[in-house]
């Protein structure tokens, strides 16, 4: 009932190769997925369109992974709300973090007042550099800006979520300037979604033209049906990016009382549960259930952005 709420589709991913050598490359990472425990079916370029009829012609090959699957995170996030029983207020802005005489975190200021807490989650997403830096405490999160598409309603004809292999190699890159590479679904209520963009402009909200047709042009290369069905409207968004593309999860060592759980980039809803555990397993003095070494929010050089310490 809950997955039916939050349009909750196990449709499977698939990554597509447009060459040799890009298949090659995907089927290597593959493995190491694999070997990570990420269940991957290699899929050879005469079984593409058995799984995808209306991708384009000529392709390598491909790797799906029958565990991705969608959801409306707006929804889940309201439904994961209600479940808890928490108390949320919208409308206050944090502005300083409070603590006390020995350090530790007391709450937080706002500009209605102060929040009395023994601890602070920073959830703040792609403010979760400035909130950490209220407290004191440096954390390189930056927005990287990303726009997507949204088609008229049709008919179901992209049955998985479809991605061209150079989207991988762009999520794992450090580039600041634009790249785009082709990620293309369809929706429950019908429109088809296509991404994905990525460059490092601050919190620019303005519209890009050439980031769009470059959107477009992507999805028409795997779906060349496309070129023929309109656009309806388009909307971007941050993602919270951390130089090694790992997210801050836990408690922070320079600040007693504070904690980190944001710089998920664009994982954030496959991976929010799982944060929320981690959270909720220091906060109760639990033992983790993963190694938090990598995800320990002092790992950066605070004088070299992007060096882990």
């Amino acid at each position: 009932m809950v997955g039916a709420a939050v349009e909750f589709e196990p449709k499977g991913g698939l990554v597509v190769a447009s060459t040799p050598e890009s298949l090659t490359a995907l089927t290597h990472l593959a493995a190491g997925q694999r070997a990570a425990g990420v269940t991957t079916v290699a899929v050879d370029a005469g079984r593409l369109h058995d799984l995808e009829p209306y991708l384009a012609p000529g392709l390598a090959g491909g790797v799906l992974y029958p565990q991705d699957a969608q959801a409306m995170p707006t929804l889940a996030a309201a439904h994961l709300l209600r479940a808890s029983g928490a108390r949320l207020e919208t409308g206050r802005t944090v502005t300083g973090v409070l603590r006390g005489t020995d350090g530790a975190v007391r709450g937080v200021r706002t500009d209605r007042g102060d929040v009395l807490a023994p601890a602070v989650v920073n959830a703040a997403g792609t403010w979760g550099g400035e909130v950490a830096a209220l407290a004191g405490a440096g954390l390189p999160v930056l927005p990287r800006r990303g726009f997507v598409l949204v088609t008229e309603p049709l008919p179901r004809r992209v049955r998985h979520k479809v991605y061209a292999a150079d989207y991988v190699s762009d999520v794992a890159g450090d580039s600041a300037v634009l790249q785009t590479s082709p990620v293309v679904e369809g929706t429950a209520a019908g429109p088809v979604l296509t991404g994905a963009s990525r460059e490092r402009v601050g919190f620019d909200r303005s519209f890009s033209l050439p980031v769009v047709r470059a959107l477009a042009a992507g999805a028409t290369r795997l779906f060349p049906f496309l070129a023929g069905v309109r656009v309806m409207r388009t909307y971007l968004g941050f993602r919270p990016y951390l130089p090694d593309h790992l997210p801050a999860v836990g408690p922070e060592p320079r600040v007693p009382g504070l904690l980190h759980a944001c710089g998920h980039e664009g994982a954030g809803i496959g991976l929010a549960t799982g944060s929320g555990l981690l959270i909720a397993q220091a906060l109760t003095g639990k033992s983790p259930e993963l190694d938090m070494t990598p995800f320990r929010p002092d790992r950066f050089d605070n004088t070299d952005e992007g060096a882990p310490s």
